[in-house]
């Protein structure tokens, strides 16, 4: 069995270009790859600038993915917040927010979610461990970020055949961090990593997928959709995983 996944920081709904809030284009965008998993970031509840959607019920709803995880991070002047969304047609036997902020930064955070997946039809459900991070601007706060992950439970306490995904926007400007923190860690890392951002004329490969265990990348690119150039500031990430 295959499982498809996309990794998208939405910008709140709002165009990178025109500056719209447009949440249909983020919906028609994912929908176009009918994915089974999708790890959002910036993600809005109750903020004035989103028309005061929640936006992981919003999107959850539109994309008829009925199992679903948010945790804020971020304030909204004016009220609401944003944060970080998992959106699954698997159930998701638990989720948690894990506090990925460096002192005196902006808040981030990773959700944690683990997945119930049926590996084959009729077959037993695998438990699959969901990582959506979206980490710090700057390279310091980005290895601190890391180095804390990887060193702290939970992800510490999962055997190395154990299948996890982490995925999301590592805002990884030099494209350093997989060959730094995942592969050493036993991540399978892509050939050539994904032009992200900005979304109109992507130079930086900011978001990424990594997978370990018994799991694979058997595809992985960017969106080429016309949609997608305006829907939000990033590309989404889209990524067909296999269970071996």
């Amino acid at each position: 069995m295959r499982l498809r996944l996309l990794t998208y920081n939405i910008h709140k709904g709002i165009g990178g270009v025109d500056r719209r809030y447009r949440p249909e284009r983020i919906t028609a965008v994912i929908g176009h790859y009918a994915p089974d998993l999708v790890l959002l970031q910036e993600v809005d509840d109750g903020a004035r600038r989103s028309r005061l959607d929640r936006q992981y019920e919003l999107f959850g709803q539109a994309l008829d993915m009925p199992h679903r995880a948010f945790f804020p991070n971020v304030r909204v002047r004016g009220g609401g917040a944003y944060g970080n969304a998992v959106l699954s047609r698997f159930p998701i036997a638990a989720a948690r927010n894990i506090d990925l902020t460096y002192p005196g930064r902006k808040h981030r955070s990773a959700v944690y979610a683990v997945l119930n997946v049926p590996t084959a039809p009729g077959g037993r459900p695998r438990a699959v461990h969901v990582f959506n991070l979206h980490l710090g601007l700057a390279g310091f706060e980005r290895a601190w970020q890391l180095s804390h992950f990887f060193a702290d439970h939970p992800f510490a306490g999962l055997a190395q055949r154990t299948p996890v995904i982490v995925g999301g926007d590592f805002n990884d400007v030099w494209g350093r961090l997989g060959r730094t923190f995942f592969e050493p860690a036993g991540f399978q890392l892509p050939q050539r990593p994904a032009r992200t951002f900005p979304a109109w004329a992507p130079v930086r490969a900011l978001d990424a997928v990594y997978v370990r265990g018994n799991l694979r990348v058997v595809h992985l690119f960017r969106s080429h959709l016309r949609e997608a150039r305006f829907a939000s500031d990033h590309l989404p990430l889209y990524a067909e995983l296999e269970f071996v």
